[in-house]
């Protein structure tokens, strides 16, 4: 794959100078930065941090009176991989700094929400995210797209075996159900992570990381002992796991890919791989802000609340340049995902693939793909 799979519409875009492109992320990013909105929101996210953390301790008490009662204790764990959940975009904006301009207080927030409460490295959702954000959809480099149990095109679908090969056949259908094996998997990732020597902290997130599983483990058999306390961690890590990776799926599974030796200038590279769902107060809040995918690209630095008002200025200054800018709802925007994903499986069946048709409001679409029957 040696370049960047375009959409009918996204061929009337116009090929960047490159002695002009930095221009336009410099113009873009003026308005951003005269409308305040690339200023640090302590206040917000004092607040924020307040709720979560409020929540979280609600939350486990209420095991305590209903540990007798398992339907409710089930309902109690459930929200808990809610706020597991909301606790990981905290993490998440940590990582960014969006938070406070000290760095360390950033950092302090992100190795206390990641390995003490979540239990997952610090350092490594940081690695791992920064190298998504600097090669978002390559193909060769972002890891968020990499070979694994999905896969994101042909070539790997190709070139999987054994129980990965039976996946890729019918990704679409098992797309979802995979989806609670997130929390799992970034457990995994992190020790791997750890262990590997590579984690400038290292010895710091190992110790906080081994709190977290005393904490979690002994708090959740002494309070609700042999048989539902593993019920009730299971819930949590299938369910948080799977909030979060539905949340993070829309951003990019589906949309255009950036292949080896293809260079995009900032603003496209960052816009045209990138999906926004439509928000709402509710979507905003669902999806920690992250539906508003293409301004966290352009502005990985810009504090929550404040994404909802870049829209506006970013998705004028995109149609200024003709660079398409996709954004759809949040239903069309799962049903692209698995429509990309099961025509990346199409060869593994023996059946063609064709692009399928473009949006209808004549903007960038997902570069999902309709079997030929």
């Amino acid at each position: 794959m040696g370049s960047v799979k375009m959409s009918p519409t996204m061929t009337t875009a116009p090929v960047s100078d490159p002695r002009r492109a930095p221009t336009d992320y410099a113009l873009l990013k003026r308005r951003i930065r005269d409308a305040g909105l690339l200023d640090r929101q302590p206040r917000f996210y004092i607040r924020s941090v307040a709720i979560k953390l409020t929540l979280l301790a609600a939350s486990l008490a209420l095991f305590i009176p209903l540990r007798h009662l398992p339907w409710a204790l089930c309902v109690n764990a459930f929200a808990l991989a809610l706020i597991f959940g909301q606790l990981g975009f905290q993490l998440h904006d940590a990582g960014h700094r969006q938070m406070f301009r000290q760095r360390w207080i950033n950092t302090v927030i992100g190795l206390v929400t990641g390995n003490l409460l979540l239990g997952m490295s610090y350092g490594w959702w940081v690695d791992k995210h920064n190298r998504h954000h600097a090669n978002p959809n390559n193909v060769s480099l972002d890891p968020d797209i990499g070979p694994g149990t999905i896969s994101y095109s042909e070539e790997q679908a190709l070139a999987s075996r054994g129980l990965r090969r039976i996946v890729a056949r019918y990704q679409a259908y098992l797309f979802f159900p995979l989806l609670f094996g997130l929390g799992w998997a970034m457990h995994v990732k992190s020790a791997r992570f750890l262990a590997s020597g590579s984690a400038r902290r290292r010895w710091l997130e190992i110790g906080l990381i081994g709190v977290h599983v005393a904490l979690y483990l002994g708090f959740f058999l002494l309070v609700l002992g042999p048989l539902w306390g593993p019920v009730a961690i299971v819930i949590t890590q299938c369910v948080g796991g799977f909030y979060l990776a539905s949340v993070f799926a829309p951003n990019h599974k589906g949309m255009e890919q950036v292949g080896p030796g293809v260079e995009l200038d900032f603003l496209r590279s960052q816009v045209l791989t990138s999906r926004n769902v439509r928000g709402n107060v509710f979507t905003d809040i669902w999806y920690g802000a992250l539906n508003h995918q293409i301004e966290h690209h352009l502005f990985p630095t810009m504090s929550r609340n404040c994404m909802s008002r870049a829209h506006g200025i970013v998705s004028d200054f995109c149609a200024e340049r003709g660079v398409p800018f996709y954004e759809t709802s949040m239903p069309r925007s799962y049903w692209e995902i698995l429509v990309f994903l099961h025509g990346v499986g199409a060869p593994v069946r023996g059946v063609a693939w064709a692009p399928a048709p473009a949006a209808e409001d004549g903007a960038a679409k997902a570069s999902g793909a309709v079997e030929i029957l």
